[in-house]
């Protein structure tokens, strides 16, 4: 089995062992699944096909993405019909923003992990 020569994106998330290295394909679909509601991480088509299970779990992320942004532009106008006081609402705004953030980062580490399944792909 050949390794690959793909480098180390910054991104890259630590739970998963370097792209070519031993068993790194068996550590990338852990960290996938843990991504995906559990019911998609049993499916045997996504277990079988890491790259399919990557396509969702970016999927999955870009959803979690709109639905952060979504709370965040809406948290000042609307959380204070729920009788929410100032200071929840501007902490709820700071939880919302960084989330956002951690989401981002995933996404990029979703992308990078798929890039490196999908050249793994072509190399068999």
């Amino acid at each position: 089995m050949p390794l690959t020569t793909t480098r180390i994106n910054p991104d890259w998330p630590c739970q998963v062992k370097a792209p070519g290295s031993y068993d790194w394909e068996r550590s990338a679909v852990k960290w996938l699944r843990e991504l995906v509601p559990s019911r998609y991480g049993s499916y045997p088509a996504l277990i079988r096909h890491p790259v399919l299970l990557a396509r969702h779990a970016q999927i999955q992320v870009q959803q979690e993405i709109r639905v952060a942004r979504t709370a965040l532009q809406t948290a000042r106008t609307e959380l204070p019909r729920f009788g929410m006081p100032e200071s929840v609402i501007e902490h709820t705004i700071k939880l919302y923003a960084a989330e956002l953030l951690q989401l981002q980062h995933i996404a990029r580490s979703v992308r990078a992990v798929t890039e490196a399944l999908v050249e793994r792909g072509t190399q068999r």
